[in-house]
This record gives C-alpha cells, sequence and structure tokens, in this order.
C-alpha cells in the first residue's frame, strides 16, 4: 500500500500508475489497454470538445475489514452509461466491457486504495468521448471509452453532517426534454456558477426547483433529493433528473427497513413537512440539509442541525453494505480482489 496520509485525503484528484483504454473504431471495440500516462492525444476538432459528445459514470471501490476490495453496483453504472450513450448518439459500451475495464483498473492500481480504518475508498471515472475530427453538426464515428481512479476521502468537509443548501431560480440545472437524464458534462457545466454563489454565501450547495415552472423540487447541486417524514421516503420524479443509483439503492434500503417510498414530483411547498431531508450521491452517499434557504421569498425549510434518525440509519446501512459488514441482500457488490 502506498505511503499516503489517508485521513487527510479531500474528494480531489492524485495521480495513480495505471488507467485503462479502449477504443472504438470501425463499427466496432478494440482491446483494452493499459496505459500509465495521464493524458489523451486528441485531435482539436473532436467531436467531445466542440459538441459535447461526451459521458461519464462515478463509482467507487472498497478496501473492507475482511480484506476483500469490493466494488459497489458496477453493472447499474454501465447500464446507465449506454442509456447516457443513446441520447447523445454514441456507441454503447458492453456491459462486459465496461466491468472487466473497471476490475482490471482497480486491481493494477490496488496500492491506491485507502484503508478501511480510514473511511476513505477509490473513486472510479469511467469516460466516454468521441475523437473525430468533425466541424459538421453529426455524432463521431470514433470514440475513446477510459477509465482512471483516484483516492478520496469525504465530499463535504466534515464528513456525514448535516449542511446548510440555497434555492437558486435565476439558473436551471437541465431542462424537462433535455440532457437532465443523461450524466453528461454539460449538465455540470450549466450548474458551475450557481454552485460557486452558493459556496461564496456561505451554503454546501445549490438546491434547483425544476426548469418549467420554478414550482417542484428537481435536485441538490449534482446530487438527488430525498425527504423524509411519517416514515416515509420521498424522491422526486422528473425527467431532468438524473437517475442516480445510490438514490435507487436507498430506496430499496428503506423499504428493505420497513419505510414506504414514494417517488413522485414534490412541490415546494411540501419542503416544510419533512422532518429531514438530504441529498444522495456516489460522492458523498448522504449529505443531510440542515436547512434550505429561499432567498427570494425569505423562507426557511428548517431539517435539524444533525443527521436525522432515519438519515442514519439508511446512510450506515448502504455503507455497511458497500464494505461487507452488512449483508448484500441484493447483490450489489463485486468483489474484485479476494
Amino acid at each position: 500500500m502506498k505511503n499516503i496520509e489517508w485521513s487527510s485525503l479531500t474528494f480531489g484528484y492524485m495521480p495513480t500508475d495505471y488507467n485503462v483504454r479502449c477504443y472504438y473504431r470501425n463499427g466496432k471495440w478494440g482491446e483494452v489497454e493499459v496505459c500509465s500516462d495521464e493524458y489523451l492525444k486528441l485531435h482539436m476538432a473532436a467531436t467531445c470538445l466542440h459538441y459535447g459528445q461526451e459521458a461519464f459514470e462515478g463509482l467507487k471501490a472498497y478496501r473492507c475489514p475482511d480484506g476483500k476490495v469490493r466494488v459497489f453496483r458496477v453493472e447499474a453504472n454501465a447500464e446507465r452509461l449506454q442509456n447516457t450513450s443513446r441520447g447523445i448518439v454514441m456507441p454503447e459500451v458492453p456491459t462486459e466491457l465496461f466491468t472487466e475495464m473497471v476490475k482490471k483498473v482497480v486491481r493494477l492500481n490496488q496500492e491506491f486504495i485507502p484503508p478501511y480504518e480510514s473511511g476513505a475508498s477509490l473513486y472510479i471515472r469511467p469516460l466516454l468521448i468521441g475523437t473525430s475530427a468533425q466541424v459538421g453538426v453529426r455524432p463521431a464515428e470514433e470514440y475513446c471509452f477510459l477509465i482512471f481512479v483516484t483516492p478520496v476521502g469525504p465530499y463535504f468537509k466534515g464528513g456525514f453532517c448535516a449542511n446548510p443548501y440555497v434555492i437558486v431560480r435565476d439558473v436551471d440545472r437541465a431542462a424537462p426534454l433535455g440532457t437532465g437524464m443523461f450524466k453528461v458534462g454539460g449538465n455540470y457545466a450549466a450548474s458551475l456558477r450557481a454552485n460557486r454563489r452558493a459556496h461564496e454565501q456561505g451554503y454546501a450547495s445549490e438546491f434547483y426547483l425544476d426548469a418549467k415552472e420554478k414550482k417542484y423540487v428537481d435536485e441538490c447541486g449534482a446530487a438527488n433529493f430525498f425527504g423524509i417524514k411519517n416514515d416515509t421516503y420521498v424522491t422526486p420524479k422528473s425527467s431532468s433528473i438524473l437517475p442516480s443509483i445510490t438514490n435507487k439503492s436507498l430506496m430499496q434500503i428503506a423499504e428493505d427497513l420497513g419505510m414506504k417510498v414514494e417517488r413522485r414530483p414534490i412541490s415546494e411547498d411540501e419542503l416544510d413537512s419533512f422532518e429531514e431531508a438530504g441529498a444522495c450521491g456516489t460522492a458523498a452517499v448522504i449529505s443531510p440539509i440542515s436547512h434550505l434557504d429561499d432567498m427570494d421569498t425569505g423562507k426557511v425549510y428548517n431539517f435539524g442541525e444533525k443527521p436525522g434518525p432515519w438519515s442514519t440509519k439508511l446512510y450506515n446501512t448502504l455503507r455497511g453494505i458497500q464494505y461487507g459488514t452488512v449483508e448484500d441482500k441484493h447483490g450489489w457488490t463485486t468483489v474484485v480482489i479476494e
């Protein structure tokens, strides 16, 4: 294992030894290549640079107390990338190829997987880009699929703790019939201005309402929203929201724990009724929301300065499954290193 100060890791990039790549040419995927170069040689007219033909995923590998290394829901990430590929007209990466490359890159960089006690993990970033040189607006003919890894600490400083969020109305993250349901860079570029402003105002992240009516809950920055009331887990349903694999997992865990689950539109007015609320995603798992400020109306929605009981139970259960300390009833984890 590398001599790294694991406890001081942030959610940032650290070089590792290898990445893996596979190229799509002449209508088919080639052989998997192992590379130690952190850089890509791209044509200046590549479609990913000009027309946003790029998609990515995010998942993690965990060094577990039983000595094994597990990855979480790798097939679900492959399926979501395939859905995104259909959405922006790129060739689909087969699940078998995706899984093979994830396993290979984790094994090649196993010295960078943080120890269990550190609370850190190995972040895995698959990336699919159009590489053909074109100036006309049309799909590329050639693509590069690569995966790199980097050890990361908590996404939010302080880890699992409640943070304030702020509602923004002058910025739309994604349109209802746009690319919101796909994991593409453009959605994140659209959020950067509002995110920076939220940070400058002392908030953990911005909070979006729907682009069409500014009436319904959309996303919490780059994460899905959930609220809890009357032992019910409620999360928004919309064509502009990215289907979070973490949220999907939490919905199943909530049912396993005896909660009711509702996935439906949530109006801003309903926020007042939630006992707990949070953002969820691969990076932070769950980030409880302490309070949500609506700067336009002066309204403040309070959910508690500490993580609530249900949020804590959901977080601990999901983390336990990821680390192999809670039974994996649904076959979500894959052992990569015995």
